[in-house]
């Protein structure tokens, strides 16, 4: 990669020079260009002087600086630019270290990796970047880019130092307008089930982050010009229309969650699995059931065996007593 800008770091009396490369590319993203419809043809923007309508060639053009609302133009060159008394010109220094969730997400702007530009700069940067990540902090300051200062919040990545541009706290539009009128009441038990279905997501897998528009766009444009009708994934679409039962809502949204990772649903977290395993118990205890009541019958049985048996015993004992008393008369 090249440097996009170089510059000196301020850290109290240490300097660090360091390389600013971009972190991110927007060319990768879907891009389109603007065609005449009638014929195909590209429409393009071609520069062109509003004074003499003609053409203007990239080396002809410069900047310009426009005060107030009105049309006067001051023309700006680059000797002009760099003569200004700006110490962000060549240097960041940083003002002060904060944490990182003291910054507002809406002030983050573009990203660029930090590498050192010379040998000497590796120690104080290994130091900031260590000091930093132990301190959990990150550092803000002011540096000009491109011919605009910016604010910037330097901060440890792994073994990298990232600088972030920061909109200034003018330019976040105020909230006028975007709240609703009257705040919606909520109740203790949504709130409750908003936080189970947002413990059922889990995290991010490569399929979530991966660039599905792109891919669908790709395989049309094949297909336009292959004269053919394009093959699309089809998946599941999240569904349409207005909410009226909220609790409902988040319910059935935690058990959709939980089938779509294979886990068991149920009140008590029991599902076919755990009814599977209950099964072979029920089983168990009608086998001990039909022991008990077998044994319960011959056990009965034996019994009546007994019985019968004593019933017979005193028919012969008088029997026993007919004979004797026949001898004795």
């Amino acid at each position: 990669m090249r440097p996009t800008a170089k510059f000196a770091i301020s850290f109290g009396l240490v300097t660090i020079p360091v390389a600013a490369y971009n972190a991110t590319e927007t060319s990768a993203s879907v891009s389109f260009v603007r065609i005449h419809t009638k014929d195909g043809g590209r429409v393009r923007n071609q520069p062109v002087c509003s004074l003499e309508d003609t053409e203007v060639s990239p080396d002809e053009i410069g900047r310009g600086y426009r005060p107030g609302d009105g049309d006067t133009v001051v023309p700006l060159s680059d000797e002009d630019l760099e003569a200004l008394p700006l110490p962000t010109a060549k240097t960041l220094t940083i003002l002060a270290f904060v944490a990182g969730g003291d910054i507002d997400p809406l002030q983050l702007g573009k990203g660029y990796y930090l590498g050192i530009d010379g040998p000497a700069a590796a120690k104080p940067y290994v130091l900031l970047r260590d000091a930093m990540e132990r301190h959990q902090r990150v550092g803000l300051g002011k540096i000009a880019l491109h011919g605009r200062e910016t604010l910037a919040m330097i901060r440890p990545m792994g073994d990298v130092l990232v600088m972030q541009q920061l909109l200034w706290p003018h330019q976040i539009r105020p909230l006028q307008g975007v709240l609703p009128e009257r705040e919606a009441p909520v109740h203790a038990n949504e709130v409750a089930a908003a936080e189970a279905l947002m413990d059922s997501f889990g995290g991010l897998s490569e399929e979530d982050v991966h660039d599905h528009y792109r891919e669908a766009l790709e395989e049309l444009v094949a297909a336009k010009l292959a004269d053919r009708e394009p093959e699309f994934e089809t998946g599941e679409e999240p569904p349409a229309g207005q909410v009226m039962d909220l609790m409902a809502a988040l319910q059935d949204s935690v058990r959709a969650a939980k089938r779509s990772r294979g886990e068991d649903e149920g009140d008590e977290g029991a599902g076919p699995a755990a009814t599977a395993k209950k099964a072979p118990g029920r089983k168990t205890a009608e086998k001990k059931t039909a022991a008990r009541t077998t044994g319960a019958k011959k056990t009965a049985e034996k019994t009546a065996g007994t019985k019968k048996t004593a019933a017979k015993k005193p028919a012969a004992a008088k029997k026993t007593a007919g004979r004797g008393g026949r001898r004795a008369g």
